[in-house]
């Protein structure tokens, strides 16, 4: 089954917990603290693998974890990081966070990208020794790892597409100059699925071609097959517009070209704009009139015109020639643009603000890095406590609460976290 979206949860690992440990050895004085770090946790990374054409592996997991660190030891020794948790997409897939739609990522071959970035492992005591704190027996836990709801979207990478109504010969096309072999039959939506062909002009140029299920009418307001695939001709940079000239299903080859070209826009106004060839089909079945009148009325819009009966290779090389002297003229697909998400952790070495808010005698503190260092810190170690009260006052956390009012016995709430005040 051809698959190209999904939604998936990613969550990196925990950093480690720091150690607490003393150095304890006969004969040693003064030994002091040596409890190490912990490990930084796992992170969940994409990687291209072109062995992969679709995004089916999805269906059925939906959660990738990464490994936690382990917690640090004693004698100064760190915790082992945890292992990454690697996902391998397709080429061609497009990540995006789900809350914001923001683009993170565009999957092409080779390229790698962090989705979730591991927690920072816990300092162990030893890092908090001072000449007035010989003996800390506190560590930090480590930091939560980041965790996202993502969509990947899968956009075959095809320097050409094919586009009409369906059963105009598309499928044919591409078997006849490429090695790829759809389904072909004589009714509507034989093909269901996108096909990609590698076409070889001569020994040093080849181009991609791809064969979307054919569109109807309304199709870019969701109306049969084609228009779930609509988004894979995106990156193409050449669309053959493929028209049964000879009007053997009953319609005309003119209404037909309008229509697609409305259904184009209709998606995306760029595509549109997007460069043309249109390929005149099943010339074998045509009239020297209804041949006349198409090549007029086509080349009144300024486009170029050939006639081709894929299934007798007539015409067939003419097109590919067209197709490889265009390809050569334009630029590159178009990129993609890539940002970050907002809702990216706050780096809580470069940005120390918060906010307070009163309710009902409430005051309650949002800041990223105080929930951070709440995670971190032990309440019922009496120590590590006391250096949760010392960070908090020295960075004016509590001077604000003194500015707003605050008085003994109010209760202060940090999210999950709630403490009455005691000057």
């Amino acid at each position: 089954m051809f698959v190209d979206y999904a939604e998936i949860t990613v969550r990196a690992g925990a950093g480690g917990a720091g150690a607490v440990s003393f150095r304890r050895e006969k004969y040693v004085a003064a030994g002091g603290p040596d409890g190490g770090d912990g490990g930084d946790g796992g992170s969940v990374v994409f990687k291209t693998d072109t062995n992969m054409s679709t995004l089916s592996d999805f269906r059925y997991k939906r959660k990738y974890t990464a490994a936690d660190g382990a917690k640090g030891m004693g004698s100064h020794k760190t915790g082992k990081r945890g292992a990454d948790e690697v996902i391998r997409v397709p080429p061609g897939t497009i990540v995006r966070e789900k809350t914001t739609g923001t683009v993170v990522a565009d999957m092409k071959p080779g390229s790698e990208y962090v989705a979730a970035k591991g927690g920072k492992g816990g300092r162990g005591n030893c890092r908090y020794a001072t000449p007035t704190r010989q003996i800390p027996r506190f560590a930090q836990q480590g930091e939560p790892g980041e965790e996202w709801e993502l969509t990947l979207e899968l956009r075959l990478l095809a320097d050409v597409g094919l586009v009409g109504m369906p059963n105009v010969g598309k499928s044919t096309l591409i078997s006849a100059v490429s090695e790829a072999r759809p389904k072909i039959a004589d009714y509507h939506f034989t093909t269901l699925t996108p096909s990609l062909g590698v076409v070889r002009v001569d020994e040093e140029t080849s181009f991609v071609m791809a064969d979307i299920p054919g569109l109807i009418e309304g199709a870019a307001q969701g109306l049969g097959l084609g228009h779930d695939f609509l988004r894979h001709i995106r990156r193409c940079r050449l669309l053959v517009h493929v028209v049964d000239v000879s009007g053997s299903e009953g319609r005309d080859p003119v209404e037909d070209f309008e229509k697609i070209c409305a259904e184009l826009a209709g998606f995306d106004p760029e595509l549109a704009r997007r460069p043309m060839i249109v390929a005149a089909s099943k010339t074998d079945m045509a009239s020297d009139e209804q041949l006349a009148a198409f090549r007029s009325y086509v080349e009144s819009r300024g486009l170029e015109l050939y006639e081709l009966c894929a299934p007798l290779q007539e015409g067939t090389r003419e097109l590919v020639y067209a197709i490889s002297e265009k390809l050569a003229q334009l630029p590159p697909p178009p990129e993609i643009e890539v940002g970050e998400v907002p809702l990216a952790a706050l780096d809580d070495r470069r940005d120390r603000s918060f906010t307070v808010t009163e309710r009902d005698g409430v005051f309650l503190i949002e800041a990223e890095w105080i929930a951070k260092l709440v995670n971190r810190t032990d309440f019922e170690d009496h120590e590590s406590a006391r250096y949760f009260e010392t960070v908090m006052e020295r960075d004016g956390v509590y001077d604000e609460l003194r500015r707003r009012g605050i008085k003994e016995g109010d209760t202060v709430g940090i999210y999950e976290l709630e403490f009455t005040w005691v000057p």
